[in-house]
């Protein structure tokens, strides 16, 4: 997809303050600090639309990005941060899990992990979470920059194993500063989109047939 019109739409914490379309949405999750708002803004091409901060934990809503009046980006609170008080963890949690499992307009999922380091607790959680919602996450390893190519294939084995994935294929390599993996993210988007429109044609030509 060509972005040139992308805004940040809505901000909440619970069902009335999200957006009433129907645009189709792709939710974003991660571990705190892991990268989602950097590789939102890549994906959109800004620099600092998407919230980022250097502080872990800091994002504490639910924000929808409206891109092109197609399709939102929704960016969910980061987990797993130890220093936040144990209240608002569990209130994310919740919040998190009550998206993955009543919001009617998500049909994509992208977890992010960090590809230096073994898929956590949290991390396998998140994934029973989007499982259990019925999704198969888009697998995003962030900070690919940050090794080398065959260090990023050890750890794309490490992380398939952590995760149970079928194969490393279903994992794509992220780095924010050089933007490898962005193409590759939306072309798995652009074909999810096509899927979403072609399932919407034919509701509407079995409603007119009838």
């Amino acid at each position: 997809m060509q972005v040139n019109n992308v805004r940040l739409e809505a901000v909440g914490v619970k069902f009335e303050q999200f957006p009433e379309t129907d645009y189709p949405e792709v939710a974003f999750a991660g571990r705190s600090n892991v990268g989602k708002s950097s590789l939102i803004n890549a994906l959109i091409n800004r620099k600092a639309l998407a919230r980022t901060s250097g502080q872990p934990g800091k994002t504490q809503t639910i924000n929808f990005y409206n891109i092109e009046e197609q399709l939102y980006f929704v960016d969910l609170p980061g987990y797993g941060y130890a220093k936040v008080a144990r209240a608002s963890r569990e209130q994310w949690g919740k919040m998190i899990e009550y998206y993955l499992n009543r919001r009617v307009p998500l049909g994509m999922i992208v977890l992010l992990v960090d590809i230096r380091h073994t898929p956590n607790e949290n991390d396998r959680i998140m994934m029973d979470y989007i499982r259990t919602a019925g999704f198969e996450p888009l697998v995003v390893a962030t900070k690919a920059d940050k090794l080398n190519r065959s260090q990023i294939i050890k750890h794309l084995k490490i992380i398939k194993q952590a995760l149970a994935l079928h194969s490393i294929d279903q994992i794509i390599p992220f780095s924010s500063m050089t933007k490898q993996g962005a193409e590759a993210i939306w072309d798995e988007i652009d074909q999810w989109l096509a899927y979403v429109q072609e399932q919407n044609e034919e509701k509407e030509i079995d409603v007119d047939e009838e």
